[in-house]
Order: C-alpha cells, then sequence, then structure tokens
C-alpha cells in the first residue's frame, strides 16, 4: 500500500470530521423542514468534498484518489437527500473541471454512493437507532458495499488503466474506506442520538412547563370556585392547623387566609366553639368516615348562624390520614323554617296560643300523680259572632287576640294556655287546686272589665264565660273534669247572654261616638225633635219609644268606617263616599242580632233612602220607606243644617227651613215636612 496514499488519506479522514460540525450547529439544531437550510448544508458538504479533492493524491494522468466517496455516502446517510444531493452536483460539477480520464468514474462513484447512502437512509436509519448492538457491523457493511461499488466502477476508466488502479487503491478502499465510513458514521450517529436526547429534554420541559401552567391555571379555577362557593371550605392537617380555606371562612374567621394558614381553632375561635370543632375532627380521624354536626356560630360583626358542616378525613395513597376537609352551610333560614314549622304543629297562628294538638298531647303528659291536683278552665268569648256578623271577621280577629293576651297574662308561665277553635280557649293548670283556678277565673274576668272601661284600645268589649273544674285523684276521668268545667261555663254563660248583647251594643254606640263627628247630644237632640213629631203625627206610645231609640241608634253603624273618613274636612272621594254609604246596613246587622234592637234594625237600613227613589241602600221610594225611617230623615237633616260640623258652619234656622221645603217632594216626605216645618215656626 502507498505510503502516499495513506497520508492522504488520514489527511481526507481529519477533513471529513468537520461535516459532523455541520451535522450538529447547523443541521440538527434547527428545524430539518427548512428546505433553505438542507440547500446550505448541502452547498457547505459541497465544498468540503472540494477540498477534499484539492488534497487529492495524483495516481496516473487524470486519475485522482480521495475520500469523496465517504463524504457522499456518508451525507447520504445521514443528512437525507436534499443536503446529499446539492453536495453531489457540487462535487461531480468540481470533478468535471478537475478533468482527466477518471472523470466519467469519478462522476459514476459519487452517484453510486449517493444512491447507497440515501438507499440507506430511507430504509435502515429509524430502525438502526433503536439498535444497541450490531451497529458497527452495519456501517461497516455499509461502506463496505458502497466502496465495492467504487471498485467496480473503474470499469470506466481506460482498459489499459484498470489493473494498475485497482492494484493501487483497492487495499485502502476495501479496509480502510470501511473503516473511516465506520467512524464518521459512529461520530454523527452519536450526534444524532446526543441532539434527540437534547430535543426530548427539551421538548419534556417545554411539556413540564405546560402541565406546570396548566396546573397553576387548575389551581387558579379551584380556588376561584372555592372563592365562588357561599359554603364555608376549609382544610386542616392531623395536628389540627389549617393549611386551607375560601372566601366564605375567612367571614367566619375575621382574617384573611394568608393569617389563617398555620393557626388551629384556639387561634381563631372562643375556647368553647374551638373545643367543639377539634373533638369533631379527632372523632373523624379515629373513625375515618364523615361527620355531620350543627353548630351556632357568631361573627365578627356579632351575626349568629345556624351551620352545617360536614367533615371529611383525606388520606394519602397509602392510607395514611393527612387531615380534615370541612364543608359548612349557612342553615339560619332553614333552621328558622323549621322552627316556624313546629310553631304551626303546636301554636293558633291568629293568637299565638297552644292550639288542640298541643292541649291533648299536654293532658297525657300532666296526667300524672306528680302534677295532682290538675285543674281545667275553659272559656268562650262573648259576643265574638256579633262582631263577625256586624263589623266582619277582622275585628272579630281584634277581639280574639286581646282576649288572648289578657288569658296569657293571667296565668302562671306553667300554665298551659290554648286556643282549641273558633272562640274557645282551655287552661291547663297543674299543681293547682280548685280555689287557685278560681283565682286566675276571677282575675280574667277582672281584666276584661278594665279593658271594656278603657278608652284607647284595639276593640269594643271583652267578656268570657269560663268555667273551672279539678280533677284530685289520678284515677279520676280527665273527661269528667273537662265536662264539669264546660257545663259551668255554658250556665254563665246562659245568664250573662242578654247583658252581655247590651253591653257590647252600648260600646259600640260609645266608641262610634268617639271616633266620628256625630255627638251623643246630637243624638239626644234628634231623638226629642223626632219624638215631638211623631207626638204631631199621631203614633202611639209604642211606635214614639221605638221612633226614639231609632234616633239614638241610627248612625251606630258608622263604627265600620274609618275614622279619617268621618272627621275628614274636605271633600271626600268616590271611595270614601262608598265607604260612608254602607253605615246603614252595618247598622242594620248590629241590631239585627239584638234581640231587645232587632225590631228597629230595617228603621235603621232605610234611614238614607229617599223620597225620590235615588237615596241608599235599597233605592226605595214614597210609602215604601217605613215611616219612622221617613220621619228620622227630616229631623237628622234638620239638625245637621243647624249645627256646626267640622266640614262646615251652622246656617240659620229659617234657611233651614226654607231647604227643608226646597227639598219635599224629593228627598223627604211632603207631608211630614209640612207638619214639621209648622211645628218648628210656632216654636
Amino acid at each position: 500500500m502507498n505510503k502516499e496514499i495513506i497520508s492522504g488519506l488520514v489527511y481526507n479522514a481529519s477533513l471529513l470530521l468537520s461535516i459532523s460540525l455541520i451535522y450538529i450547529l447547523f443541521f440538527l439544531k434547527y428545524d430539518k423542514k427548512n428546505i433553505w437550510r438542507k440547500i446550505i448544508a448541502g452547498v457547505a458538504i459541497g465544498f468540503i468534498g472540494i477540498l477534499l479533492m484539492e488534497n487529492r493524491i495524483q495516481l496516473v494522468q487524470g486519475i485522482i484518489f480521495d475520500t469523496r466517496s465517504v463524504l457522499v455516502s456518508v451525507t447520504a446517510m445521514f443528512f437525507g437527500f436534499i443536503p446529499a444531493f446539492v453536495a453531489a452536483v457540487i462535487i461531480i460539477i468540481w470533478r468535471i473541471i478537475i478533468g482527466g480520464s477518471g472523470t466519467i468514474m469519478g462522476v459514476i462513484v459519487t452517484l453510486a454512493t449517493f444512491g447507497i447512502g440515501l438507499t440507506w437512509n430511507k430504509i435502515r436509519f429509524k430502525e438502526i437507532l433503536s439498535q444497541k448492538s450490531n451497529v458497527f457491523i452495519e456501517f461497516h457493511l455499509v461502506s463496505f458495499i458502497s466502496h465495492l461499488a467504487m471498485l467496480m466502477c473503474t470499469l470506466a476508466l481506460p482498459k489499459n488503466m484498470i489493473l494498475i488502479v485497482l492494484k493501487q487503491i483497492a487495499p485502502s478502499i476495501l479496509l480502510i474506506y470501511p473503516i473511516v465510513s465506520l467512524i464518521l458514521s459512529l461520530v454523527l450517529l452519536d450526534a444524532y442520538k446526543k441532539n434527540q436526547t437534547r430535543l426530548e429534554l427539551e421538548e419534556s420541559e417545554v411539556k413540564y412547563k405546560k402541565l406546570y401552567y396548566e396546573y397553576q391555571n387548575q389551581l387558579t379555577l379551584l380556588k376561584t370556585l372555592i372563592n365562588s362557593v357561599p359554603d364555608l371550605i376549609f382544610y386542616k392537617d392531623v395536628n389540627g392547623a389549617f393549611v386551607g380555606c375560601n372566601s366564605a371562612f375567612e367571614k367566619l374567621a375575621g382574617k384573611k387566609e394568608k393569617d389563617i394558614i398555620g393557626f388551629n381553632d384556639f387561634n381563631l375561635f372562643d375556647k368553647e366553639m374551638a373545643t367543639l370543632f377539634t373533638d369533631i375532627d379527632k372523632q373523624t380521624l379515629i373513625q375515618n368516615k364523615s361527620i355531620i354536626n350543627d353548630e351556632i356560630v357568631t361573627y365578627p360583626d356579632g351575626t349568629k348562624v345556624f351551620l352545617e358542616t360536614l367533615k371529611t378525613s383525606y388520606s394519602n395513597s397509602d392510607g395514611t390520614a393527612l387531615g380534615v376537609i370541612g364543608i359548612s352551610r349557612d342553615i339560619t333560614e332553614r333552621k328558622k323554617r323549621e322552627e316556624e314549622n313546629l310553631y304551626l304543629t303546636y301554636h293558633d297562628v291568629l293568637t299565638g296560643l297552644y292550639n288542640r294538638r298541643f292541649f291533648e298531647e299536654q293532658i297525657e303528659i300532666l296526667n300524672t300523680k306528680q302534677q295532682m291536683p290538675l285543674s281545667v278552665i275553659v272559656g268562650d268569648i262573648n259576643g265574638l259572632k256579633l262582631i263577625n256578623d256586624t263589623l266582619g271577621h277582622n275585628e272579630g280577629d281584634k277581639l280574639l287576640t286581646e282576649a288572648a293576651k289578657i288569658l296569657k297574662n293571667c296565668c302562671e308561665e306553667e300554665s298551659v294556655v290554648c286556643r282549641t277553635g273558633g272562640d274557645e280557649f282551655y287552661i291547663l293548670l297543674p299543681k293547682t287546686n280548685n280555689q287557685g283556678a278560681k283565682l286566675i277565673v276571677d282575675r280574667i274576668i277582672k281584666k276584661c272589665k278594665e279593658y271594656s272601661d278603657e278608652k284607647d284600645k284595639e276593640t269594643y268589649y271583652i267578656s268570657i264565660a269560663l268555667g273551672q273544674s279539678t280533677k284530685i285523684k289520678i284515677e279520676e276521668p280527665f273527661e269528667k273534669v273537662f265536662k264539669n268545667a264546660e257545663e259551668l261555663m255554658y250556665r254563665i254563660k246562659l245568664l250573662e247572654h242578654k247583658s252581655i248583647h247590651s253591653s257590647i251594643i252600648s260600646s259600640i254606640k260609645t266608641t262610634m261616638f268617639e271616633k266620628s263627628n256625630e255627638t251623643e247630644e246630637h243624638a239626644e237632640r234628634i231623638a226629642k225633635l223626632s219624638r215631638k213629631l211623631g207626638e204631631n203625627i199621631g203614633l202611639n206610645n209604642e211606635e214614639l219609644n221605638d221612633l226614639e231609640l231609632v234616633a239614638m241608634l241610627h248612625d251606630i253603624g258608622k263604627i265600620s268606617v274609618d275614622g279619617s273618613i268621618l272627621k275628614k274636612i274636605s271633600q271626600l272621594t268616590e271611595d270614601e263616599w262608598y265607604e260612608i254609604r254602607k253605615h246603614p246596613e252595618v247598622g242594620y246587622r248590629i241590631t239585627n242580632a239584638s234581640q231587645e234592637l232587632m225590631h228597629i234594625s230595617e228603621y235603621i237600613l232605610c234611614h238614607h233612602e229617599r223620597w225620590d227613589g235615588k237615596g241608599y241602600p235599597q233605592g226605595l221610594s214614597g210609602t215604601n220607606i217605613p215611616l219612622l225611617s221617613r220621619i228620622l230623615a227630616i229631623v237628622d237633616s234638620y239638625d245637621a243644617m243647624t249645627q256646626d260640623r267640622g266640614y262646615k258652619k251652622a246656617i240659620s234656622k229659617d234657611d233651614a227651613i226654607l231647604e227643608l221645603l226646597k227639598n219635599a217632594g224629593t228627598q223627604f216626605d211632603p207631608d211630614i215636612v209640612k207638619i214639621f216645618v209648622d211645628e218648628l215656626e210656632h216654636e
């Protein structure tokens, strides 16, 4: 083997290693999909090929020897088509420029090694990367094949030079070139694998950063969601120290999360509350299950709320408990509704007293030896039907409410005061004898009388018929005791019925005078004038008495009209007149509900009817209007005209007479007006 060939090969081999720099620094580092970078890489390798050819060994005239076959094949194997093609074109062009008898062989060698290297790139490159053994053999084999092809290309030389060239280059081509190719291939393969590792690390780093940012975003989202939840959320470690919470819990603690983390319940709440919380935490960790409890907590602003708290332990992957997660919900409104429902179950909605259900349950509870003697009081509101029928159920409800207050206030705290329905009230008195029960009955009666005598009160008159009885022995049936009390109450009610009705109507009349411009003096004046007019007309004594009574009570229905309307000075609205016009009907119902006043109720109903039929409430006309109502209408109008009222001044007697005569035959009965005017003129 020629020493010059070997020294040339060593130089060429060192020059070949420069392509590893292009591969590492230029080709692998950048995006391999960029075609311009591939072309530039091919140009650079092509110039290395030129350098190789410029450091050639001249075997015979026109025939040169260098390592471009190694350059082209390895470039095709590792760089791919474009860089290898560009480099091959440059090398072929330069070889043609050099010229000589070996030009054709040089071109064919370049093309052959390009083709073999590219074929390996397409078929074996990906597979060779996964191989951990036989890499040396494969690289050596492919290089050997490439250079065997190179030797075959000597056939393109002139025939007289083939054997000469083969003798000189064959040993180097078959022994040294494959080794050079192997070394270069291993260098590039190592560079490729290191680059792949770098890329994987970079990709891993990118993925890690992406995952990290996603994790941070998820944490932010989770924190936002937790903070948007109105429920209180918190988590502690196994030692009870807080490790996090949401905004709702911050409000309870009165601190920000950063000032809560690391502290325990005793640092945030009072001792009693903190002890409760920590005890439940311990139970949750020990039992390793969820625990629900209710507690009353106080916010920093003093607001007290009911919280329903669910606490659950949380663990790591091996099941070791790490702490407690708690979720607390404000159930104050729910508790209020539950209390309201419970209240409605055992209480009367109108009066606030206990109801029949509670009364019956209390009988079972109190009907024991320890509670003897056990007394019961049965009460019934007098006149409730009269008030409901005449003034409406609103006034009846006021009567019930005020009566309930009196009953409650007259009994001891241990007493069970119940409204069992309608106008019925029952009172259970444990450890109370009959004398004690009678004292309470007397106290209630006294309070009712005091209330009825008051001027400023919600209702007109309160009277309650009461009966009491006492159970002394446990063997005695309670039903019998209750029946005795009820019978006593009914006897008293029958005895007082007539006087009670009179008292209620009297109270209504008094209240009517108090709330309106109508005075008792006005009623007495028209009673006197009406009786005198009735005598002139020729009424008998019974009719005169009825007329006088009608005159006293004709406006009793105004009790149903709002006092502000009755005392209004300015002109009334249509709605206000509508309310005023209802008073004859109300007066009718009041008097018709009383046995002693029933006979005058129709006269009160008709005292605003007109002779021409344009009055109210029935639109009666002429003699269809009861006589006493016709008399009252004239006298009432005359007195109203001749007396000062809040909304107008009085007119003279003569002017009033003229007004009566003017309306005779339209508003008033003309015959009675004539008699009344004659009477007035002769006074």
